[in-house]
């Protein structure tokens, strides 16, 4: 995710696949969702079959996840910003608004397709070793480049290696992990989000003034985990996919959206994902340049006591939904109440723009969030229209985190040109909002 995934689906954020198959069934009947969405969860391309559980593998995709989402957050939420503020600093608002709309296409792009591959393979770890590796040369070129245009190029390419990583992870759940478990399956992802973020934010605010090193270090980190993870995390080969023509591919990609519960998912998670990042992809610059802060702190100071913040409220937040969700059998209440309060959590920093009221947007936003992320990836298994094509679906699913990091950008560059932060704060809001209303209609999940 460019939490690209990551959200993030998530990428992922936590979080982004063209399918494989020749020919697409037809769009379940609403009593037949449920059964599909179990067999979906299954991911052993064989309707119905529940997967074998993997010993050791929940930590291994809480590292994996913690690794991705550490890059993510230490690139896109510090280092980037600084770069570009380095190279433009009169127009870094939009100079940074086009940098992560045009890099959020590739991430759009490459994790549907690399979830198509990894499918017809029958494989994920390859993926998610290859992915990995090619983040330390993307990461060396993206700190050597110093102009915008080369480093929208050099992003281009390191957001196109991390959502090949994404696009595999992400599917290792359905593939693994029996529906039981898939909500402690869906903590220990979401548990990767605000580690990861703590991790990239210090590493980050260690190597602030020297882009390439910081850089460098964040990219043998995601390597670091890929190499654990493909070690450690041995994985049975699924039957391989037939080849299928581009027009297939299309058919199939746009038939997983006419699934009634998986549409709606995929909605309320994308405007989910336009609220989050339309304020979290300029932190930076709100710290500088709206936020109250006390004497002698520098943003970059600020941000890494923020996040810290942020993710402790997360880690509370997610060890507490994601298994009740499972106990309570209940998912979209939970994604609805973390919706619900981050629009409140937004008005914080409107009432209070100052350093305190940073710090208490930061723990109510990040409950809010940590209750989304504990649950959102176990919701969205749970209505996967077709069990064969589970990375299939996870990866357009995951276009949701992708595709509104495109708009975000753009978007959240005008409404500060327009109203400044607050405007920003208010409908980052107001999206959250829209998007705990988009799950109300999901039939086949509680």
């Amino acid at each position: 995710m460019a939490l690209s995934e990551p959200i993030p689906t998530p990428r992922p954020t936590p979080t982004p696949t063209l399918s494989p198959a020749p020919n697409p069934a037809p769009n379940p009947a609403p009593a037949e969702q449920s059964a599909a969405a179990a067999g979906g969860a299954g991911g052993t391309g064989a309707a119905g079959a529940e997967p074998t559980p993997t010993r050791g593998l929940l930590p291994l995709l809480f590292t994996g996840n913690s690794a991705m989402y550490a890059l993510y957050i230490g690139v896109g939420g510090i280092l980037l910003p600084l770069q570009v503020e380095q190279i433009s600093p009169h127009h870094k608002v939009a100079m940074l608004g086009l940098i992560g709309g045009v890099s959020a296409v590739f991430a759009t792009v490459f994790n549907p397709v690399a979830g198509a591959l990894s499918d017809r393979s029958g494989r994920r770890n390859p993926w998610i070793l290859g992915g990995g590796l090619l983040a330390v040369p993307a990461m060396l070129l993206l700190g050597a480049v110093n102009s915008i245009l080369l480093v929208a190029i050099a992003w281009c390419l390191g957001q196109a290696v991390m959502n090949v990583f994404q696009a595999a992870i992400t599917s290792v759940i359905p593939d693994r992990v029996p529906v039981a478990r898939r909500g402690i399956a869906s903590a220990a992802v979401g548990l990767g989000v605000p580690i990861g973020s703590i991790v990239g934010v210090l590493i980050a605010n260690a190597f602030s003034g020297s882009f390439a090193t910081g850089y460098l270090v964040l990219g043998l980190v995601v390597a670091a985990a890929a190499v654990l993870f493909t070690v450690l995390g041995k994985e049975q080969r699924r039957p391989p996919k037939a080849p299928a023509t581009l027009g297939e591919q299309v058919h199939a990609f746009a038939d997983s959206l006419r699934a009634h519960d998986f549409r709606w998912a995929f909605i309320g998670r994308a405007l989910l994902v336009l609220g989050y990042f339309g304020v979290s992809g300029y932190q930076l610059y709100i710290l500088q340049d709206h936020i109250s802060l006390p004497h002698g702190m520098s943003a970059t100071a600020a941000a890494a006591v923020l996040t810290p913040v942020s993710s402790v409220a997360m880690v509370v937040s997610i060890a507490i939904c994601g298994p009740l969700s499972d106990r309570m059998d209940a998912r979209k209440v939970f994604v609805g109440i973390s919706a619900a309060t981050t629009g409140l959590a937004v008005l914080i920093p409107i009432i209070s723009p100052t350093f305190v009221g940073m710090v208490v947007f930061s723990v109510v936003n990040g409950l809010a969030f940590g209750c989304f992320f504990a649950v959102d990836n176990a919701l969205v298994t749970l209505v996967l229209p077709k069990a064969e094509d589970a990375a299939r679906d996870l990866g357009v699913l995951n276009v949701a985190n992708a595709g509104p990091q495109i708009v975000a950008p753009f978007v959240a560059s005008v409404l500060v040109g327009v109203g400044g932060y607050n405007l920003l704060f208010a409908a980052g809001g107001a999206f959250a909002v829209l998007g705990a209303l988009a799950i109300r209609p999901i039939r086949s999940v509680r």
